[in-house]
């Protein structure tokens, strides 16, 4: 018997039970991994909440992970039980101690990551890798807005980026939380509770505007945002833990101001077996030569509703996981 966190419907954090089940052994194409480190994010909220539907209950949530292959389908050969591996991405289900896997989702671990950064990096390195190379190709010198810059994400966009010779506005909901974007390079952090933070962004990206803005916040964050993107520049909208986005007219976007408006989805972009492999290579390379991304806080998988509700409620920084 091994535990999970599974829920039978929608609802508030408190729908998240720790059960026990029984993995059976993986079939063709199929590996069973004994997880350390399981990774929490907003998009699990999303789902949790019905937001986002699933497609039936009782249901695990959780998109990555990181631990050791337990055992391997008849057919695999890419991987062998004792190998170290992280993964990210469909199917849904890594708030388990033990799980089985499609063989190709599985990354194999160099020595120099850790199970514990690996676990809590894959989905937001795969994210930060989408928006820095297929989003918007970042040349160095160019100015990039991160909203929530002292998130999990956050950071770690603003570490990638400047690696690659950006230059990072990072915005906050609050002053306690400037230290920790600073810490992760950001140029310039603003107040985004500040009604002015756009016209103070744009004078700061040389009077122009960024070229690309990342917006995860939501809400009427949107709209604030797309004025502080120069022309041609990209506004990349990923999540709304402040609430639904209004409708954005497409006549906002052109003529004059010549702003283009993405809605990326990182889930799509692990799905594409191509973009995945190199956005992995690309993280783990990156990871083993230096690329930092603090996890801000843990708890154990039984206390996985405990773990929704802090990062629901904005008092985690940093990336959230749960350990086995």
């Amino acid at each position: 018997m091994s535990i999970c966190v599974m829920m039978n419907g929608p609802g508030a954090p408190d729908v998240l039970n720790a059960v026990d089940i029984d993995v059976p052994a993986p079939g063709p194409g199929e590996v069973r991994v004994r997880q350390s480190v399981i990774g929490v994010n907003f998009v699990d909220v999303y789902y949790r909440t019905g937001l986002y539907p699933l497609p039936r209950y009782p249901a695990v949530l959780g998109f990555e992970g990181a631990g050791v292959v337990d055992a391997i389908g008849p057919d695999v050969t890419s991987v062998s039980p004792g190998d170290r591996a992280a993964y990210h991405g469909m199917p849904l289900g890594a708030y388990a101690e033990v799980r089985l896997l499609p063989v190709d989702r599985l990354v194999k671990l160099p020595d120099a990551v850790s199970e514990r950064i690996a676990g809590s990096t894959m989905l937001r390195g795969l994210t930060a890798h989408m928006l820095l190379h297929k989003v918007h190709a970042v040349s160095r010198g160019e100015w990039i807005l991160v909203h929530a810059a002292a998130g999990g994400l956050g950071q770690l966009v603003t570490r990638w980026a400047k690696r690659m010779g950006a230059n990072v506005i990072g915005t906050v909901g609050s002053a306690a939380k400037t230290a920790a974007a600073i810490a992760a390079g950001a140029d310039e952090v603003l107040l985004h509770g500040d009604d002015q933070w756009p016209k103070r962004a744009m004078q700061i990206a040389d009077g122009k505007g960024v070229h690309l803005a990342i917006d995860g916040i939501g809400g009427d964050m949107l709209a604030k945002t797309l004025g502080s993107v120069r022309p041609f520049g990209i506004v990349a909208s990923l999540g709304q833990p402040a609430g639904p986005i209004p409708p954005v007219r497409v006549e906002d976007l052109g003529f004059a101001r010549s702003i283009g408006l993405v809605r990326p989805s990182s889930i799509a972009y692990a799905s594409d077996p191509v973009l995945y492999r190199r956005g992995v290579d690309d993280l783990l390379a990156a990871l083993g030569n230096g690329l930092v991304n603090p996890i801000g806080a843990e708890y154990p998988l039984r206390e996985a509703a405990r773990a929704h509700a802090d990062l629901e409620s904005g008092r985690t920084t940093g990336s959230v996981i749960l350990t086995v």
